[in-house]
């Protein structure tokens, strides 16, 4: 892709893409959302409820609110509105709804089996907007920025699914470093890629970035409001099968990945195949 010969180095260093600039960016992300969160260490400190609405808002929503800051700033310091928030610039496949259908599912049969009654309004409105910000923060960083880098490196849509789901995953590892176990957390990297290739799979099917961030804006909620607060039934146990049907559907669909930025349109017979 060429880039203005009168941009800034800044911009034209980036139009360049590449799986190590995608790193790099991740990386930098990474580092100053943990180093700006710790402005709120003193709030935390006042917490009387570590399960609470206040600590929801302290923990996630606030430092979230940092993080997309953060990556707004990024986009209009290289004028990247439309690659990651306008239309697609490659088309999905029918089979890629099948992405959008898994995780919808279980974050309805979630959502379903709450005990409403013991986690209390403020509690779940709360996470919801937690929600929407994670959903925003890490499918713009990965689906946006990532995926954007690959294919601007003419990378083929499956080294862009895979990038963007690995990225997405590493951003977990840090789990490591809070006490999680190294057993939790492997687990948690599998099941955090598999995400991010139906995430992908969201994006492409939609032609919309929007698409993954609302997926993703109700499956975290979904999960630790049902996690922790679980109501009884036989629908309850089923629920919690979720992670393991998203990293199944993930297994299978990402060998279906086809297509490049750029490459002519497939014919009939070869869009079939795909």
């Amino acid at each position: 892709m060429s880039t203005p010969t009168d941009a800034s180095p800044w911009k034209r260093f980036w139009e360049k893409g590449g799986w190590w600039r995608a790193l790099v960016l991740a990386a930098v992300y990474f580092v100053l959302y943990d180093l700006l969160s710790l402005a709120f260490t003193p709030l935390a400190l006042q917490l009387d409820d570590p399960t609470g609405a206040a600590a929801v808002v302290v923990y996630y929503v606030l430092p979230l609110v940092v993080g997309g800051l953060l990556l707004v700033g990024f986009i209009a310091s290289v004028g990247w509105w439309r690659d990651v928030f306008g239309p697609q610039p490659i088309r999905g496949r029918g089979w890629m709804w099948i992405a959008i259908v898994v995780v919808l599912l279980f974050n309805i049969l979630r959502f379903a089996t709450i005990d409403y009654g013991d986690v209390g309004f403020d509690v779940v409105a709360s996470w919801l907007l937690a929600g929407l910000l994670i959903g925003f923060a890490e499918e713009v960083l990965t689906r946006g920025l990532v995926v954007n880098l690959a294919r601007k490196a003419g990378y083929r849509e499956i080294v862009a699914a895979v990038l963007s789901a690995a990225v997405f995953a590493g951003l977990h590892a840090g789990n490591l470093l809070s006490g999680q176990s190294v057993f939790a957390t492997a687990f948690q990297l599998v099941y955090t890629f598999a995400f991010g290739i139906l995430m992908y799979l969201a994006l492409r099917v939609t032609g919309t970035i929007l698409a993954p961030i609302l997926l993703h804006a109700s499956t975290d909620p979904s999960i630790f409001l049902q996690t922790a607060h679980p109501a009884e039934g036989a629908l309850t146990a089923f629920a919690g099968f979720g992670n393991i049907v998203v990293i199944a559907a993930a297994a299978a669909l990402i060998f279906f990945i086809r297509g490049r930025v750029g490459d002519a349109a497939p014919s009939f017979t070869e869009d079939r195949a795909a």
